[in-house]
């Protein structure tokens, strides 16, 4: 076999595929900040508090905050406190752990929990009613400090007991976000308006701490925020469409749907994630599933691909929250080796599903998962640009036959252009559009002709960056065997922010309940 025909058709094959994903992904983002902006023209519509209060089918929340060597959680807390729902309606527990009540860390002069019962000591006295605090005993990660709040006695005694499990929502927070007001109000309009759903995902921006990022941390803040929006969401409300056509054609034709849906769950069903905050699964469903997956170092992703299973639709959520990124590029790699190892993690649970339903769906779900997580993600950063360069090398080979060559020479240019337009200058502008619906206030804006430039052609920064994190675990495990994911950092090197948390929102915030 004559290698150069062969290298050249990988190439080419690899930059029309990156050309075709770059414009996806522009379209995910668009369709996304449509989203958004529409629904936040809408947000006058939302059902006020006082109605809510009256109606006796008005769902109940009950939001959980893991918390661990957190100096922030002030913020957090007080944000979800002074959201704008009805007071009895409305739980917020953190929970924190034992090990750390006895011994905080040492650059805090006081536990994580310490700070969360100073903190309900200054609230007024409807907002002190909704927050809860429990402790965790025994070690565990995330997962395991939000199942400790679901256990019996817990939910026992924060609802009342006659409270139907259909009625409420467990809603999920990292201790370093910053929610919409109205996002509760958004969900129980969808609820009493009879479009409701199991499970939503909301939106989640790494843009909280914007502003004390150097330019690389800007231009990394900018691409993992744009990841929520061009794949997780976009996805979610594309995946509605095209499950509401298949049921479509359900009705129309049953004989020939029978004959298509395998076909169709396997090329055009896509796994559904969701994100570890600012997401709300009812609570009865989370007890059905046996509650957060302890199984993986990321128990979100495991939550998505176990609804997916079970044919539960994630109904995108527009509401947006703001969660900080790591302030260092240290921290970005350990934070995406802890999701690639959450990736790996899901394959034992992805294979077992497929044995125990070997439908196309599960089948669909399990290669995907290994084709464009497990093995994409350590080899894009460098796959893409080398078969770049190898389609321009080799495009001489066929300079007597037109069609070839200017494939060879244009796909490579087409994709090193879109990734300049999209991820350099689209993501920023589209990003930048969902600045006036942030809770926080945060200038998104480019500066100084050097931000400019580098957030321009240093777009694929980041990607560098998870790239190193996924080696790093793969890497491990071929060395030692084992892999143990690191919590993200957030006492060292931060700025503490005061207990009140009225600072640290949006001037556009749109009235009362934003402060504590």
């Amino acid at each position: 076999m004559d290698l150069i025909p062969f290298l050249f058709f990988v190439a080419l094959f690899f930059n029309i595929r990156a050309s075709i994903k770059l414009t996806l992904d522009w379209r995910g983002m668009l369709i996304t900040t449509r989203f958004v902006r529409e629904a936040y023209a809408r947000l006058a519509d939302l059902p006020a508090e006082e109605r809510l209060e009256r109606d006796p089918e008005t769902p109940v929340f009950l939001h959980l905050v893991p918390a661990y060597q957190e100096p922030d959680i002030a913020v957090t807390v007080g944000a979800l406190t002074a959201s704008r729902y009805p007071h009895g309606r409305l739980h917020v527990v953190v929970i924190t752990k034992e090990e750390e009540e006895r011994a905080p860390h040492e650059a805090m002069s006081v536990s994580t929990g310490e700070l969360v019962r100073r903190l309900r000591e200054t609230l007024p006295p409807y907002q002190q009613k909704r927050l809860s605090h429990v402790v965790m005993s025994g070690p565990g990660r995330k997962a395991h400090q939000l199942n400790w709040a679901l256990r019996p006695e817990v939910l026992r005694e924060i609802l009342t007991e006659e409270t139907d499990p259909r009625r409420v929502f467990v809603g999920v927070s990292d201790a370093d976000s910053i929610p919409d007001p109205d996002t509760y109000r958004w969900i129980a309009q969808r609820e009493l308006g009879g479009q409701g759903s199991l499970a939503y995902q909301g939106i989640p921006l790494s843009l909280a701490n914007y502003d004390r990022l150097p330019i690389r941390g800007k231009i990394c803040a900018i691409q993992q925020s744009s990841i929520f929006i061009r794949v997780s969401i976009a996805r979610l409300l594309n995946e509605v469409k095209r499950v509401r056509l298949l049921a479509r054609l359900t009705a129309r034709a049953p004989r020939l749907a029978w004959l298509v849906r395998p076909a169709f769950e396997l090329f055009f069903r896509r796994s559904q994630i969701c994100l570890g905050h600012n997401q709300f699964v009812r609570l009865d469903l989370m007890q059905a599933v046996g509650g957060f997956p302890t199984s993986g170092a990321t128990e979100d992703s495991t939550l998505g691909y176990e609804l997916g299973r079970r044919g539960v639709l994630i109904q995108a959520l527009p509401m947006v929250e703001v969660t900080d990124l790591p302030e260092t590029s240290e921290g970005v790699i350990r934070q995406n080796a802890r999701w690639y190892r959450g990736v790996l993690d899901d394959i034992p649970f992805l294979w077992r599903v497929w044995r125990t339903e070997p439908t196309a769906f599960n089948l669909a779900q399990l290669v995907r998962h290994i084709g464009n997580k497990v093995v994409e993600w350590p080899i894009a950063a460098l796959v893409y640009p080398a078969t770049g360069w190898l389609g321009w090398y080799l495009a001489y080979h066929h300079e007597g036959h037109r069609f070839w060559f200017y494939m060879a020479t244009g796909a490579p240019t087409v994709s090193l252009l879109l990734t300049v337009w999209v991820g350099g200058i689209m993501t920023q502008a589209l990003i930048e559009d969902l600045h006036p619906y942030l809770p926080r206030s945060v200038d998104l804006r480019r500066k100084s002709l050097k931000e400019k430039f580098l957030g321009t052609f240093r777009c694929q920064t980041y990607w560098l960056l998870a790239t190193r994190g996924a080696w790093r675990v793969l890497w491990a495990l071929a060395r030692t065997g084992r892999f143990e994911p690191a919590k993200t950092d957030r006492v060292t090197g931060r700025r503490v922010h005061t207990l009140s948390a009225a600072s640290t929102l949006s001037p556009q915030g749109r009235g009362q309940g934003e402060g504590s």
